[in-house]
């Protein structure tokens, strides 16, 4: 049974390109777990193998591996930077006990590393921040410091180690605890020097801001460093630990993980200074059907088997991998457990560790393991998975809202069913895909966090399923109306020699309050239409209204009342009827000021402070209708009702405004009548189509 005291599960954070993925293969390479370092520029990573990954150069979805570091193990989760994939770091970090952060030396902080230290912030996870590149030219690690407490309010990054040299001159580090310094070769390794003459006072000053870093979380240490007296190491190590566990300082130390400097410190960090899942404590989550009663599962490997399922990739091949993270009990191969969210017996055959893209078999897995099974029929993304003798449900991460859609079909004929069983497929592997049908305009809509994420979703449908799809802007589903008020008569009179067609049917056509549908009265006296033909009438009607009369969208928010009409003994029928009441519909709708009503989306923009002015001006500009603005910390939400066709593009404006800072979301509001230019473009585009047909 595995030592959970030696077990280390963290997360590596940062922006796209600040060097997560370079990290990880140099620190697989240092250890010597790969034998070669790895690269995606050269199509050699371990991490980043997918070909849309290779592409772009960068990570599209989240990698796992694992490495031994002084007798002890680190399971690590190497997540996407970019904006487009951050529900995909937001839901491993749910199996993780840390979260390493790299920050770019010259680039800093950017806006996806605000949002996944907001992730980690959220679930509480203690953080490592390493200032990455330190070899790059205007790299700088004070600067970058700086930034990063700007940045961030919580926890206080602190250095535990400083640079010796810059840019092509860095070569090592200084510990500030052990003031020891280090300088390393190009294999890694290091060696102890002296510390540098001119860094002395840096190292001293820094290491004395370190210590009452340290002493503020700690009474007892605080009492001795008042009174100024010697504090050790051996006191300072366990306080520094439960500082970072206690989310009240990130310990900062530089690398240059192409050169391979300072990877060791960070190694030797990250086992001595993050907590291992015993030190990280018990899991909680709740009884299925008691949401509000708290059951905890302890990081045991001798308890009951419970874990959380974080990632799920589908093959057409391999079939559906279930990649879960263990919180207590130890799982083995040839098992199964309780899928408890979706109450399914799940039996499985091989364990793996997963390494990159490969897979290798392993017998059991226990507390801070992150592993997987393949074929898994009823198990996906957030489930909980426990025995089945101790149920229980843990938290899961809620999926980002898609912030853009396109209308998608088959590229080839023939190819409609496998296009959309296909792009199913993409969505049980990734959650954030939306794909929906569009009723009014008969179109299947994908949905998804971005144009990047689209396009890469349907090269992957294309590599792996073999069908190519054709991506465009979706239609508007508008409505049509009326102002005014009509009374007609629709008069359906056929004869063809034997028995003819009769129906006459008069209505008054009125509009109704926004929102309100449709009403039919039947206000028929006397007999003139026979009770048997009046529901032919109306039948009549509903199908005008659906096919629309002046664009082709259905009508709405109209009231239509029988009141008069006449019948033919022999001629009439209930289609003579139905006809009669359609040509009434028609007829009276065009006399009754028809006019074209449009989607209103409520437009929710989260943005810092300073691009407020730009956002609401650019609201406005779009038709919208501002109504009101909260503050949330340093970020303001704007609300507003804007036209849905003035959002289709939304998104890329939104990140090109204000640096990637803002985010928004929308959902249906309500229908508003369209400006004149809008209703007469609308009709104008039908009349083409209705020429044709």
């Amino acid at each position: 049974m595995k030592d959970v005291a030696k077990q280390r599960t963290i997360a590596l954070l940062s922006h796209g390109g600040a060097g997560k993925t370079t990290l990880a293969e140099a620190l697989l390479f240092l250890t010597k777990v790969t034998s070669r370092f790895g690269s995606v520029v050269d199509g050699t990573s371990v991490l980043d193998y997918e070909p849309e990954e290779i592409k772009r150069q960068s990570s599209l979805g989240s990698a796992f591996h694992s490495l031994p570091w002084k007798k002890q193990q680190i399971t690590f989760v190497d997540t996407p930077g970019g904006e487009n994939f951050l529900n995909d770091t937001k839901t491993v970090l749910y199996g993780v006990d840390s979260a390493v952060v790299l920050v770019d030396a010259v680039d800093m902080v950017k806006v996806s590393t605000e949002k996944g230290w907001a992730f980690a912030d959220s679930l509480k996870l203690p953080r490592l921040v390493v200032i990455n590149k330190m070899d790059r030219e205007r790299a700088d690690f004070f600067k970058a410091l700086e930034n990063i407490n700007e940045s961030f309010a919580s926890p206080k990054a602190i250095p535990v180690a400083l640079p010796i040299g810059a840019e092509s001159d860095f070569k090592g580090v200084v510990d500030l605890l052990t003031l020891k310094a280090y300088s390393y070769d190009k294999t890694g390794v290091p060696s102890e020097i002296p510390v540098p003459a001119d860094l002395e006072p840096v190292v001293e000053q820094w290491r004395e801001k370190l210590l009452e870093a340290i002493c503020e979380t700690d009474d007892i240490l605080l009492e001795k460093f008042l009174e100024g007296e010697q504090i050790t190491n051996e006191e300072l190590e366990p306080a520094l630990k439960k500082a970072i566990l206690d989310n009240h300082i990130a310990p900062v130390t530089p690398t240059a993980a192409q050169g391979l400097i300072g990877l060791s410190h960070l190694l030797d960090s990250i086992i001595n200074r993050l907590p291992s899942p015993l030190e990280r404590g018990s899991v909680y989550g709740h009884p299925l059907d008691k949401p509000d009663e708290l059951v905890y599962k302890e990081p045991d490997p001798s308890a009951p088997f419970s874990g959380l399922v974080i990632k799920t990739i589908v093959d057409p091949f391999a079939g559906q991998l279930t990649i879960f993270r263990v919180f207590s009990g130890t799982l083995t191969a040839d098992g199964g457990f309780q899928n408890v969210t979706r109450s399914q017996k799940e039996r499985f055959g091989q364990l793996f560790a997963l390494e990159g893209k490969a897979q290798k078999s392993i017998e059991e897995a226990g507390p801070g393991d992150i592993v997987a099974v393949a074929k898994l029929k009823n198990t996906f993304t957030g489930d909980s998975i426990t025995d089945e003798a101790a149920p229980v449900v843990f938290p899961a991460s809620p999926a980002m809202e898609p912030v853009v859609s396109f209308a998608v079909e088959a590229k080839n004929k023939g190819d409609e069913e496998k296009v959309f069983a296909a792009i199913n497929k993409m969505t049980i592997e990734d959650v954030t895909l939306r794909l929906t049908r569009n009723n009014q305009t008969k179109e299947m809509i994908l949905s998804g966090m971005g144009q990047v994420h689209v396009d890469a979703t349907l090269e992957k449908i294309k590599r792996k399923y073999g069908v190519e799809v054709i991506l465009k802007s979706p239609k508007v589903a508008f409505k049509e109306t009326i102002k005014g008020r009509a009374k007609v008569q629709g008069k359906y009179k056929k004869q063809t020699g034997g028995k003819g067609q009769y129906g006459d049917a008069v209505i008054e056509l009125e509009p109704l309050p926004r929102g309100e549908g449709f009403i039919f009265e039947d206000k028929i006296v006397g007999g003139v239409i026979p009770r048997q033909y009046i529901p032919a009438v109306e039948k009549g009607i509903v199908e005008a209204m659906a096919g629309g009369v002046v664009s082709g969208n259905p009508v709405v928010d109209c009231k239509v009342a029988l009141v008069f009409g006449s019948y033919h003994d022999v001629d009439s029928s209930e289609m003579a009827f139905k006809i009669a009441g359609s040509m009434a519909f028609k007829k009276a709708f065009m006399e009754c000021k028809p006019t074209i009503l449009e989607p209103i989306m409520l437009l929710t923009v989260t943005v810092p402070d300073e691009f407020m002015g730009d956002v609401m001006g650019d609201i406005s500009s779009r038709r919208g209708k501002l109504l009101g603005t909260e503050t949330h910390g340093k970020k303001q939400v704007i609300n507003a009702h804007v036209p849905q066709m003035e959002l289709l593009a939304y998104s890329p404006v939104l990140t090109s405004m204000t640096g990637g800072r803002g985010s928004f979301s929308l959902e249906f509001a309500h229908y508003d009548e369209a400006p004149a230019q809008i209703r007469d473009k609308v009709i104008a585009e039908f009349k083409p189509q209705e020429e044709k047909e």
